[in-house]
C-alpha cells in the first residue's frame, strides 16, 4: 500500500470506520433512550415508540420520529429535545414520518410497566384482529375493553369520569375499590 493512500482505502481502516460508525450509532441510541416524553416524563421517547429510526449522515445524524398523533402539541418540544440531546454528534436532522401512523402497540413492555407504576393504566392492544386482519386505527370505546384494572390497587371495579384526562390521549377514571382517580392511556 502506498503511504499516501487515504486511511479508508485499507480493509483494516474500513473495518475501523464501520466499528466507529456502529459505536457512534449505539451511543446515539443510548442518548435517545434517556430522553423523557414531555407529557409523561416517566417514559422515554424510545419506550413510547415514537423514535422510529436513526442513521448517520455526512454531517451528523438523521432521526425519524412518528408523532403520537398529527396534532400533538408536544411534537416541536420533542424535536428540540432530540436535537439538544444529540448535539454532540453534529448536525441533527429530524424527519417526521406520519405513515404508518403511530399506535399504542409501539409502546414497549417496559414502557407499559413504567406507565402502570406511575399511576397511568397502560393501553390494551390496538393492533390486528385475530387471523391478522387489519382494522383502522381508532380510539377504543370503553365497552370494547374487557376490563380496566386500577394501576394502584389492581381492582377492575372502575368507572370512567371523563373521556379526556390531562391530554387528549388519556381518559380519566376512578377506582371504586380504592377510590383513587387515575388516567388511562387510550389505545389507538
Amino acid at each position: 500500500m502506498n503511504s499516501s493512500s487515504s486511511p479508508s482505502s485499507s480493509p483494516e481502516a474500513a473495518a475501523g470506520t464501520i466499528a466507529n460508525t456502529c459505536g457512534r450509532l449505539d451511543a446515539a441510541w443510548e442518548v435517545l433512550r434517556q430522553i423523557p416524553d414531555p407529557e409523561v416524563p416517566v417514559i422515554s421517547l424510545c419506550e413510547l415508540g415514537i423514535v422510529r429510526g436513526l442513521r448517520e449522515t455526512a454531517g451528523g445524524l438523521e432521526v425519524v420520529l412518528t408523532p403520537t398523533y398529527s396534532g400533538c402539541p408536544a411534537t416541536e418540544l420533542i424535536q428540540d429535545d432530540v436535537r439538544a440531546a444529540l448535539a454532540a454528534f453534529g448536525d441533527v436532522q429530524i424527519v417526521l414520518q406520519r405513515a404508518p401512523a403511530w399506535t399504542t402497540d409501539w409502546i414497549s413492555a417496559e414502557g407499559r410497566e413504567k406507565l402502570r407504576a406511575y399511576g397511568i393504566a397502560p393501553p390494551g392492544a390496538a393492533g390486528p384482529l385475530a387471523g391478522g386482519e387489519s382494522r383502522p386505527i381508532r380510539l377504543v370505546h370503553r365497552a370494547a375493553l374487557t376490563q380496566l384494572a386500577c394501576p394502584r390497587c389492581g381492582s377492575d371495579h372502575t368507572e370512567k369520569l371523563s373521556a379526556f384526562g390531562s391530554t387528549a390521549c388519556k381518559a380519566l377514571y376512578r377506582c371504586l375499590a380504592c377510590a383513587e382517580p387515575f388516567e388511562y392511556f387510550k389505545p389507538i
